[in-house]
């Protein structure tokens, strides 16, 4: 009679007590990693709904497998074996939150390697930064330089999907080029994905906002597996303008109704007609639907045309540009109608890079800006629904 092959069973938690036992406090790391990794799994079967082998009508996926994962640690580098789904919408809460300390590391080195800090000097920051406890050597910062720049390149290159909602904006930052101090401009991608969280898709240092470089960094976007747009909200500029048509040419744009309303000013001159021109302009953009907007805008240039005829010629065709929104169901137009939700975005990026001050080169602009994004993105991917897509 053929012997059955049995599957042994081990417990993590007597595997921990095993090693702690044998190495005492030295052990710590390695009992920590089997902790987690355990917890990870439970956590992902409850993601399931089922066990594994186990049938079950209120299983919602498969798993696939695991993927390995370095995060340093107050208990120096750890690896963790990161439990995979086929849907890829899953990340274990216990290794979400030790990323916390992991983010906190990469800012830091981030920052510093553009100021040109020496690893000794890192390491003071660093234990400052996450307590004197925390043991680093000038091989292990020098390790995690490294692991930063490649895993920031990995996240810049990573596959994109389908997103209805494309926001697009730009801002400077000083950098030395060539002998000089320029401006160059950081183009920032962020989007509403299928399942209406915001996604933080990538982002670029260019020379400026011309549409070589716009074009550049869209078809980019498209190469890494962008599809499936159905508006592109961003300001009026010539460059992203023209990038746009030739990239997206049968995609609507919605112009940022802010920015719009702040451009609208230059054309009046007396403060009190500049109160009601902004009254009469926030009136359109928050009309019932389309057709009454529209109303209110003919009102509006017909007063215009007699009052503020330079005004009434520059919102003809300015206006219209920004009530594309209207085309769109009710419930998203406020999330949709301005680029405002990149403002935090910009304040972020404003206060990091300030200590900076000016970039020795392009690529340590990169390295900062693309660090500070990925942070936000991870919480916008862990954290609540932006626009429900399915009411």
């Amino acid at each position: 009679m053929p012997i059955m092959a049995m599957r042994v069973e081990t417990n993590p938690l007597e595997m921990a007590y095993a090693v702690l036992l044998e190495h005492g406090l030295e052990g710590a790391g390695e009992a920590l990693r089997i902790l987690v990794n355990e917890a990870a799994k439970i956590e992902r079967s409850q993601f399931l709904g089922a066990a594994p082998y186990e049938r079950s009508e209120r299983r919602r996926d498969y798993a696939n497998g695991y993927k390995p994962k370095t995060v340093l640690t107050r208990l120096g580098e750890l690896t963790f074996q990161v439990p995979q789904v086929r849907c890829g919408d899953f990340y274990p809460s216990a290794l979400e939150k030790g990323t916390r300390t992991d983010q906190a590391v990469h800012l830091a080195l981030a920052e510093m390697y553009v100021q040109g800090v020496s690893t000794r000097r890192v390491i003071e920051v660093l234990q400052r930064l996450l307590g004197p406890e925390i043991s680093l050597s000038t091989a292990q910062v020098s390790r995690a330089a490294a692991r930063l720049d490649e895993g920031l390149a990995a996240w810049r290159e990573r596959p994109l999907g389908e997103v209805p909602y494309l926001f697009l904006d730009a801002r400077y930052e000083k950098v030395r080029l060539e002998g000089r101090i320029v401006d160059c401009a950081v183009l920032i991608a962020v989007g509403v994905d299928a399942t209406g969280k915001r996604r933080v898709l990538g982002c670029t240092v260019a020379t400026s906002e011309a549409e070589i470089n716009w074009r550049r960094f869209l078809e980019s976007l498209l190469a890494r597996g962008l599809h499936g747009i159905k508006l592109i909200i961003a300001d009026d500029h010539a460059g992203l303008k023209a990038a746009r048509k030739a990239v997206f040419p049968s995609v609507p744009w919605q112009r940022c109704q802010f920015h719009l309303q702040q451009n609208a000013g230059q054309f009046v001159t007396r403060q009190e007609a500049k109160k009601h021109v902004a009254a009469t302009l926030r009136a359109i953009f928050n009309a019932p639907d389309k057709a009454e907007a529209e109303r209110l805008l003919k009102a509006a240039l017909d007063t215009w045309r007699k009052e503020h005829p330079k005004l009434a010629e520059w919102a003809e065709t300015a206006i219209p540009e920004s009530l594309t929104v209207f085309d769109f169901p009710a419930a998203h137009r406020i999330r949709l109608r301005t680029t405002n939700g990149l403002e935090r975005i910009n304040r972020e990026l404003r206060r990091r890079t300030r200590v900076a001050s000016i970039f020795p080169n392009m690529d340590s602009c990169l390295r900062l800006v693309s660090a500070l994004l990925a942070e936000l993105d991870d919480e916008w991917m862990t954290g609540k629904v932006y626009l429900n897509l399915n009411p």
